[in-house]
């Protein structure tokens, strides 16, 4: 598989009903804001973690689809095998042998060859890759309020709370929620991080696979705390060179999204929201081509 020769940036919106898209395990779980702004926030290791999940679905462990950082994973037992090969035994040197199982593990990874990782701890060190695929953290377009739900069990754990409770056997719990959000996250691929000899190899059918990842993931990660998320639009900007043919920002600043009913009160759906892509008939820079995935 040839690896990609052209650079991309990409937009990316997705939203919450009634869910909590990425809790703060240092804040009780509550969904992540920007405390200055109101905005919420999900990190770009939230989203990496639907893309790994997504393709550890579809490729069901096929060879060279392997995902390297999944859930109870023991990282040096994972690239074990990087120093089991033929080759490897044949070297002396401590360096070649690093730089061969970095290849190793770029080949059999997509996670590793996609967003690369870091691997240079004593044991089995397969060194350090740098990814070709970064996300930024993802923002509300607008403020959200996070609720705190409470809810309740109608059974106990044990024969004691039940004994307490004179056999009424409730337990009560809290859930936290946003109403609705609508999320944008952007997104950066390096052909020069995929090339070469230091590159990764992400080639066109990993591309391919990102693309499917980002547009199928949600519907793949339901789960009671997420509430209701689906993926809105999926916006790229391919260049016809590997340096690439206008600044990133630029770029983004094509794609805007602005409240369709006005902000009389508040969003709770994606139709309260009006995406335009070059809006203000602003050219797409020469050498860059559009094209929207959803």
């Amino acid at each position: 598989m040839a690896a990609i020769n052209k650079r991309y940036e990409f937009v990316y919106l997705f939203d919450v009903e009634n869910g909590n898209p990425n809790g703060d395990p240092d804040a009780g779980n509550l969904p992540r804001i920007d405390p200055e702004t109101g905005h919420g926030l999900v990190t770009d290791v939230c989203l990496k973690r639907k893309v790994r999940n997504y393709v550890e679905i579809i490729k069901e462990g096929k060879k060279y689809y392997n995902i390297y950082v999944k859930e109870k994973a023991v990282l040096s037992t994972v690239r074990k095998p990087a120093y089991d090969t033929e080759e490897i035994k044949g070297l002396k040197k401590e360096a070649e042998k690093i730089e061969v199982a970095r290849k190793w593990m770029c080949r059999h990874f997509f996670d590793v060859r996609t967003f690369g990782a870091v691997m240079s701890t004593k044991e089995n060190n397969c060194g350090q890759v740098r990814g070709p695929v970064q996300f930024n953290f993802a923002r509300s377009i607008e403020p959200v309020m996070p609720q705190e739900i409470s809810i309740t069990r109608m059974a106990v754990e044990t024969e004691r709370e039940a004994k307490e409770q004179s056999g009424d056997n409730r337990t009560m719990g809290r859930k936290h929620i946003v109403p609705y959000g609508l999320y944008r996250a952007e997104g950066y691929i390096s052909a020069y991080l995929a090339n070469g000899n230091k590159g990764t190899g992400f080639s066109e059918e990993d591309l391919d696979l990102l693309w499917k990842a980002l547009v199928n993931m949600f519907d793949h990660d339901h789960s009671a705390a997420r509430g209701k998320m689906n993926a809105r639009k999926l916006i790229v900007f391919e260049h016809s060179t590997a340096l690439g043919n206008a600044p990133a920002h630029k770029l983004f600043d094509l794609v805007t999204v602005t409240r369709s009913n006005g902000n009389e009160k508040p969003a709770r759906a994606f139709s309260d929201y009006t995406v335009s892509v070059n809006r203000d008939n602003v050219p797409v820079p020469g050498g860059v081509h559009l094209e929207e995935k959803i």
